[in-house]
């Protein structure tokens, strides 16, 4: 049977939007990652069969295939093609399935997945500026009606839905910070980061907040239990891994660090958007036989505080050993990024534990969400 490894991640510090990435083009975030894959792994580019780039907000410096365009501005081969994919917060991590499909299908030797998304310069949104006059077809207002349809309505609908008020879902966010500034502290990034405009660590950990900062925010919506506190950040990054087939690690002396072992995507309810997760995750575990107490590591993307507490809580998957290094709302969400990020931190804290399986998922516009089963070797 075909297996696609992993046999590189590597990832930009996650910057915020004002810090050091502000000013960086997208395509020179993804070259800086493609380049330090490249070298890091020892692979032949020329062998590199397909670029598959997670983005977004397209517009703007973000058009025209930045998946080519990066590549390109890397220095790399021009032999080498690319394409540009949006499973909106998902992207990146839909490259990995789609470059390990790739591999595993026999059809693909040697892919790269990858991720970019620069919110300082193409906010988050950017993309459906034009047509606002003209917001749905009329199967969608068929179906769902003119209701509103957004992240932070479903994060408030999943806080209501689960019993989480604003103390719960801020005491998460707490921990997500004191978690990730002790593996800043650590250095437990450091092998999986590139630097870049002189920025070698993430910058979105907040050691010094507290409860009662986060208690005099006002929320997002009157009454409402979400606060710009318990919501990930507005970032900047890249994020870039090499999935090889057997053969492609033989013919380039790779060194396989993990293997793809599940995938799995799936479909929500688009209205409350952000419940995706949870049957992704029981569709993981299914199609691999495993159970929750299997999976050493788990990654689960902080788009809201309510996202990762409603999936533990109906997937029965412990917090202890979920994002233990920090997630989105502390280390901030590069969207187009974010999934090549969590796998990246996903393959190096089970190797630095010794953990074999690790489980990452996302919620994803739409109603949709990701899972992915890595198996350290």
């Amino acid at each position: 049977m075909a297996e696609a490894y992993i046999v590189g991640a590597v990832r930009t510090p996650v910057g915020t939007r004002k810090g050091a990435l502000k000013d960086v083009h997208p395509a020179d975030l993804g070259a800086h990652v493609l380049k330090e894959l490249v070298d890091r792994t020892g692979a032949d580019p020329s062998a590199v069969e397909d670029v598959i780039m997670g983005c977004v907000m397209q517009v703007g410096p973000q058009t025209l295939d930045i998946a080519r365009t990066a590549w390109l501005s890397a220095g790399l081969p021009e032999s080498v093609p690319g394409v540009t994919i949006d499973r909106q917060c998902g992207s990146s991590q839909q490259a990995i399935h789609f470059a390990a499909q790739g591999v595993l299908s026999g059809t693909q030797d040697l892919v790269v997945a990858a991720g970019v998304e620069q919110m300082a310069k193409v906010p988050m949104g950017a993309s459906i500026v034009q047509g606002l006059d003209f917001p749905y077809g009329e199967g969608w207002a068929e179906r769902y009606g003119m209701q509103e349809i957004s992240q932070f309505r479903g994060a408030e609908m999943m806080a209501e839905k689960w019993g989480l008020g604003r103390a719960d879902l801020e005491e998460f966010a707490l921990e997500s910070h004191r978690r990730a500034s002790r593996a800043i502290e650590a250095g437990y990034f450091d092998r999986e980061i590139a630097p870049i405009a002189g920025l070698t660590k993430d910058e979105g950990a907040r050691p010094d907040t507290s409860l009662e900062k986060m208690a005099a925010l006002g929320p997002l919506r009157e009454g409402g239990a979400i606060t710009a506190a318990v919501a990930s950040q507005i970032s900047i990054g890249a994020s870039a891994l090499m999935i090889a087939s057997e053969d492609a690690v033989r013919r380039h002396n790779l060194t396989p660090r993990a293997r793809v072992h599940t995938l799995a995507v799936c479909g929500s309810d688009p209205v409350y958007m952000l419940t995706g997760p949870i049957p992704a995750t029981e569709r993981a575990l299914d199609r691999a036989g495993l159970k929750i107490g299997d999976i050493d590591v788990f990654e689960v993307n902080e788009a809201f505080a309510p996202v990762p507490l409603a999936w533990a809580a109906d997937t029965g998957a412990p917090l202890a050993r979920t994002n233990p290094n920090g997630g989105a709302i502390a280390l901030g969400h590069p969207l187009g990024a974010t999934g090549g990020v969590l796998m990246t931190k996903l393959l190096h804290e089970l190797e630095r534990t010794g953990g074999r399986y690790g489980l990452q998922t996302m919620c994803e516009g739409g109603g949709q969400a990701n899972a992915t089963i890595i198996e350290r070797l």
